[in-house]
């Protein structure tokens, strides 16, 4: 029986371990990289009380609107040096530490200033328009989390909580090639027959947007032994091994026999459309990855089930795809039995989520994933999709994030 998507994921859980080496590096060359160990704030984000707005400081007194103005004023890395008496404001910019003696602010456009004072509005509340010290993290705490990606928002949070190093794992290693003799490299003259290898750039793209190290290996004629001694090789050289085509059962798919002889499976092929002949094992030392030679179908199964297992050999938390319910503006006529993803666009229809499909669902429509900003994904267990049924949707930027 072929195993299920779900299935899939398990294995990978429960077989697949995460690279042990972990290097300390700096902040600024640590985009993509995967946390080896939790932030701990040494101290609170705001490290004291500070004003969200411009306007005016002072301490709230329950139906008072006119304070003294005093001389002076409270700004960003210039904080006052002195303390506002009860009964006076004083002036304050946006991110200023809140003076000692005050906690609430006015803000400048609702008070009406005189030479000597200000009168602020009397729906004001204790508290308005301050930010409290440790709102945001409060010192000793997690920053973030062991297995976090640093993304821009990570890392910005990071550099806040004051780290300049961190602690993270070592760079995937991956290789990547393709297989058949009727690809050519992009750019070169193409012979009758041939066509161009549009896998490995859009395959190396996506793991270096996930912070892995990538080699290319190019493209493999179909030679048995030139396929086997290439894996050999790679097995003993990197972390994961990243073929597209050559997986299936035909006459010249000798990745399937390489992998076999080499090391073995933890499975082959998937109950899922596009993408079938995915295959999962090991050669060597390294995790494979069989992609299916077609270009959609390679991309989606190495978006569904790739991704997760790059996560995993890095130690990162799982990514785990929002699915957005929406309605389906679409028919598609299909028997239960695989889970399915169609290349679709999100739209708004009133107050509902309305998903179009592309026409051309083939598996080396390549210009369809361009067009597309998401998947439509269909259950083992659906039947027959009619415009108006609930579906689900995944969004492509998020899961290239």
């Amino acid at each position: 029986m072929t195993l299920l998507y779900g299935d899939a994921l398990e294995i990978i859980e429960s077989r697949i371990a995460g690279i042990a080496e972990i290097e300390r590096i700096r902040l600024s060359e640590a985009a993509g990289r995967v946390l080896a160990a939790d932030l701990i704030a040494k101290t609170a984000l705001p490290p004291a009380d500070a004003s969200a707005m411009d306007g005016f400081a002072f301490a709230f007194t329950p139906g008072v609107t006119r304070y003294r103005r005093m001389a002076g004023r409270s700004a960003a890395g210039h904080p006052f040096d002195g303390v506002v008496p009860p009964g006076h404001a004083l002036r304050i910019l946006t991110g200023a530490m809140m003076p000692p003696g005050t906690d609430t602010v006015a803000t400048q456009e609702s008070c009406t200033v005189t030479e000597d004072g200000i009168e602020v509005p009397a729906s004001l509340s204790l508290g308005a328009n301050r930010r409290l010290c440790g709102e945001d993290v409060r010192a000793g705490s997690v920053v973030l989390t062991k297995g976090t990606r640093l993304t821009a928002p990570a890392l910005g949070l990071a550099a806040a909580a004051g780290f300049g190093e961190v602690t993270v794992a070592r760079r995937l290693r991956v290789a990547v090639f393709s297989t058949g003799d009727e690809l050519v490299e992009p750019g070169h003259p193409l012979p009758p027959g041939a066509l161009n290898d549009a896998n490995r750039p859009w395959l190396m793209a996506m793991l270096s947007g996930w912070g892995a190290e990538v080699t290319d290996l190019g493209i493999l004629p179909d030679r048995a032994v030139s396929v086997r001694d290439s894996l050999a090789w790679a097995g003993e050289r990197f972390d994961l091994i990243v073929t597209s085509g050559g997986v299936s059962m035909g006459d010249e798919d000798h990745v399937r026999h390489a992998v076999a002889t080499l090391g073995g499976f933890h499975f082959e092929g998937l109950a899922i459309k596009p993408g079938k002949p995915v295959s999962l094992g090991w050669v060597g030392g390294a995790a494979f990855l069989g992609l299916p030679g077609n270009p959609v179908a390679g991309m989606i199964t190495f978006l569904m089930i790739g991704r997760v297992l790059a996560d995993r050999l890095s130690g990162a938390v799982p990514s785990r795809e929002a699915r957005i319910p929406a309605i389906a503006g679409f028919s598609h006529p299909r028997k239960p039995g695989r889970r399915e993803w169609l290349r679709a666009r999100l739209r708004t229809d009133g107050d509902h989520l309305v998903v179009e499909c592309h026409p051309q669902q083939g598996s080396a429509m390549l210009s369809s994933m361009v067009w597309a900003d998401g998947l439509v994904e269909i259950g083992e267990a659906a039947g027959p999709v009619a415009p108006g049924d609930p579906v689900t949707f995944l969004s492509l930027a998020e899961m290239l994030r």
